[in-house]
């Protein structure tokens, strides 16, 4: 594993010098995990923070009812657990790891010193940690404004331009936990994709979904 690479593609860092880099490299520390495995727990220490070096983490919470929402899912590049870092409080929601996956971890109080050390680091995490507000901040909208036939519109055509803006997409993730994502349940789900199908805006293919309208899709 290039720890040096993987670091260059982390929004957080792709700026950064190769001097400044290297010295990232020197707290972080590799971790491996199996597939259901947990990062962390809501309410553990936020003792620091991770960048995914290799598979997917889903950032979800669970309602006293047993509700699971997910938050987020994330790949390789990005980072998890960053908040808690400069606040000190526990971390707010889980980490479960959707397979396989290497992670490099940041200990706080190092990653703090290191921070004051390089005011630029500081810079360049207000604009990630304002990235990923303006992200959050959609996906309520989404969730609270939107019926859920227009949020899976949103969420195909998202997929759609960033993996790449062709004519089809694939899901890295479960129906299931796509529902959770978007707020609703499996069979809700179903009845959509299959409506979205018969009106002519999808064909769905196991994971593989072809986009047949993008413009109807932006009006749903």
């Amino acid at each position: 594993m290039n720890k040096q690479e993987i670091l260059r593609q982390c929004a957080l860092f792709s700026e950064l010098s190769g001097e400044q880099i290297r010295e990232i490299m020197t707290i972080s520390h590799e971790k491996s995990f199996g597939r259901g495995e947990h990062v962390f727990f809501e309410g553990d220490d936020g003792n620091g923070l991770y960048v995914i070096a290799v598979g997917r983490v889903k950032i979800y919470k669970m309602s006293p009812g047993g509700k699971e929402q997910i938050l987020h899912i994330f790949g390789a590049g990005e980072i998890i657990g960053e908040v808690p870092v400069f606040h000190g409080r526990p971390f707010p929601a889980s980490a479960e790891c959707l397979g396989k996956c290497t992670l490099l971890f940041f200990p706080r109080q190092k990653f703090v010193d290191l921070v004051h050390k390089n005011p630029s680091i500081a810079m360049h995490m207000l604009a990630f940690l304002s990235e990923r507000l303006r992200r959050f901040t959609v996906q309520i909208e989404n969730l609270s404004l939107k019926e859920v036939p227009s949020r899976l519109a949103g969420y195909l055509l998202y997929l759609l331009e960033e993996q790449g803006g062709q004519d089809f997409v694939t899901l890295e993730i479960s129906k299931g936990q796509l529902a959770s994502l978007l707020g609703t349940i499996p069979e809700t789900l179903s009845r959509i994709f299959s409506k979205m199908t018969e009106e002519g805006l999808i064909e769905v293919e196991g994971r593989r979904i072809t986009i047949k309208d993008s413009e109807a899709l932006h009006y749903r």
